[in-house]
């Protein structure tokens, strides 16, 4: 099982960069990472023969995600007073930015959340996405313009909300 260990230690931190994009939790995705690993060992003979082992875990990953408890009735979701008024150079300012996105990919559904991580973090085509995902081109392209309206919407109301306010 050397070969397994070899596979792990290269792929582990990118696999765990990747589940932490889809779940926004670094625990939440090391439990996931962990809950693959554990079925990638039980099935490695075949994996290792796949043409693209990497591959395969990686839609393994996203799978799971899609399907990981989905009986929990409640999702957490992290939710802080907004943030002071800052200078955009100012570190703060960055930060609840990025904050303020992360809770926006949390709110989208799981399959549009997947495939905004899948195109824009991962940096992978259509293509791949589908079959990472077992569906159409079309149907990524769908979900990535819906996520993509959703969180576009989301920015709009706030500024028209900050607007009023002032």
């Amino acid at each position: 099982m050397a070969d397994y260990e070899d596979f792990v230690r290269a792929h582990l931190p990118r696999l765990l960069r990747y589940a932490t994009m889809l779940t926004g939790e670094r625990e939440q995705a090391a439990d996931l990472v962990q809950d693959v690993l554990v079925k990638v060992y039980r099935r490695w003979s075949r994996i290792s023969d796949a043409e693209h082992p990497d591959r395969y875990v990686l839609r393994m990953v996203t799978n799971d995600y899609l399907s990981w408890r989905r009986s929990r009735a409640a999702r957490l979701i992290a939710v802080g007073d907004p943030p002071d008024e800052a200078r955009p150079d100012d570190f703060a300012s960055d930060h609840a930015a990025r904050e303020d996105m992360w809770q926006r990919l949390a709110r989208l559904p799981r399959r549009q959340r997947a495939v905004v991580v899948l195109r824009y973090y991962e940096q992978l085509a259509d293509a791949d996405i589908a079959d990472l995902l077992g569906c159409a081109q079309a149907t990524v392209r769908a979900h990535a313009r819906k996520a993509l309206t959703t969180l576009r919407n989301g920015l709009r109301i706030d500024r028209m909300a900050q607007a009023k306010e002032s």
